[in-house]
């Protein structure tokens, strides 16, 4: 794909002419305008000043209003100096219809809360109600946080950035034909169908407290997508998916990686977990670019989560991922203590830009927000028992590391531009790899990091060489009862 190139002028193209988005000068000096060399981390800021204004009810517990407080942290802490500032646009019809359903869009688009009784009979079907109630400006406010996870993701294509942050972003639960979890539109998704277009493999890396269901259903059988997911699973928890044994399907077997943690896990687990899992990762998967959800609900203290991660822990997985210096997106997510959610992102944000903070926070307009400490890192942990023993841990991390090597080789794909329809494009790979399989050199051998191997090289005895005693093996032994 040709690069575009890039000028000092007031608008700086993200992939075509077609999208663009605006720097807010304001807050730009003639320093930041330019793209960073290349021997620095070159990061860009993707914020809508109005995706925060929205209002999905008086006892709801998502907030947009979170977004406001941790952009002008941002602003005051001078991160923005940092980093090149964009305007995103808002997100087109057909963009979104890349991956949702169009009669779902369009009831989106038509549903207010005053003609709400003429579509009452559509709620169960788009899964509208308490959860996902219907507000003022509800398309347009899916507009907004999409559009800023695709310019964001056409960024990192053009190579205008190394890292791109949208925390509007990370609605993970959304699905192709209905809303779930407070998530209508599901930005990631469209993310990295817009990376799948360049890079030919995309890891998404999940820290939100609840499972990244929406995500690991949009890719589960595909192997150009890995999901992992770090989560609360007891079977009840919301959205009550993300059981060990989930791992894929199809071509996408075991390419969906589920950690499911119990109540109270505290910073030393998380962060050992995190790092185990996310090395084997990306040892066996070799991403091209990696998507990273961050959502603040798995901070202790959190309104609905049962964690006891402190800002600091929360960051460090931010860390390990920056650490591989891939192209990086990333994303917001859940989090329900506004004060504490705006703390976190303002933290990662000094983070991806090398830059330490003073934890006294800055004076900026929302500051009785932070009441009473008025500090950037709040004593977070040691609310919830912690019930992830020793034990359980290495068990799951036995899992895991079980399911990875059951993997091929980095997948090795023909670079083709997906088409809009994320099915037929799924569905193409498949014949093509039904017809590679059923060729003479798919029968005899088969293929691991470009090398045929002997068929049984990886495998204990005769029974083992076939596909479904492998799978049925693995299944039995490495079952587990992870419900708690």
């Amino acid at each position: 794909m040709p690069r575009r190139s890039y000028h000092d002028d007031a608008r700086v193209a993200t992939f075509t002419e077609d999208y663009r988005s605006t720097q807010k000068e304001k807050h730009m000096t003639p320093s930041t305008v330019r793209l960073a060399s290349h021997n620095k981390t070159r990061v860009a800021y993707f914020h809508d000043e109005g995706v925060g204004n929205y209002h999905y009810g008086e006892r709801h517990p998502m907030k947009p209003h979170r977004l406001t407080l941790t952009n002008h942290l941002v602003l005051n802490y001078g991160l923005h100096q940092k980093m090149e500032i964009y305007q995103p646009r808002r997100a087109t019809d057909s963009e979104i219809l890349e991956f949702h359903a169009e009669d779902y869009i369009d009831f989106l688009k038509r549903v207010t809360p005053d003609n709400a009784e003429q579509f009452e009979s559509l709620f169960q079907r788009f899964n509208v109600g308490d959860d996902c109630p219907i507000f003022d400006g509800i398309y347009d406010f899916c507009q907004r946080y999409a559009g800023a996870t695709i310019e964001a993701s056409r960024k990192l294509i053009a190579n205008g950035a190394d890292i791109c942050i949208n925390w509007s972003g990370g609605l993970h639960h959304a699905k192709k034909c209905e809303a779930s979890g407070f998530c209508y539109v599901n930005d990631i998704v469209l993310g990295i169908l817009e990376l799948l277009r360049y890079f030919p493999r995309v890891l998404y890396v999940d820290i939100d407290i609840h499972h990244g269901d929406g995500v690991q259903e949009a890719f589960y059988l595909t192997d150009r997508v890995m999901t992992v997911s770090f989560h609360k699973y007891n079977g009840d928890f919301f959205p009550g998916t993300g059981h060990i044994d989930e791992i894929g399907s199809s071509l996408g077997k075991y390419y969906s990686v589920n950690v499911p943690l119990r109540d109270g896990i505290d910073d030393d687990a998380y962060v050992w977990l995190f790092k185990e899992v996310i090395d084997a990762v990306m040892s066996t998967f070799q991403p091209s670019a990696i998507v990273l959800q961050c959502g603040a609900d798995s901070l202790g203290c959190d309104r609905l989560g049962c964690f006891n991660l402190s800002i600091e822990a929360h960051g460090r997985c931010v860390q390990i991922i920056k650490g591989f210096k891939l192209p990086l997106l990333v994303v917001g997510g859940g989090g329900y203590t506004v004060r504490n959610v705006a703390r976190c992102w303002t933290y990662e944000t000094s983070i991806l830009v090398d830059t330490t903070l003073s934890n006294d926070l800055p004076p900026n307009m929302y500051r009785d927000f932070f009441r009473p400490d008025y500090k950037l890192h709040p004593h977070l942990s040691g609310r919830v028992e912690n019930q992830n023993d020793r034990q359980y841990l290495l068990k799951v991390r036995e899992r895991v590391m079980e399911q990875l090597r059951y993997l091929d080789a980095a997948p090795s794909i023909q670079m083709q531009e997906i088409p809009p329809d994320i099915q037929g494009f799924l569905d193409g790979e498949l014949e093509n790899r039904d017809a590679e399989d059923d060729s003479e050199i798919g029968k005899d051998r088969r293929r691991l990091g470009g090398r045929a191997i002997l068929e049984g090289e990886w495998y204990e005895d005769d029974d083992d060489n076939d596909g479904d005693a492998r799978d049925s093996l693995w299944q039995k032994e490495n079952r587990m009862d992870i419900d708690v």
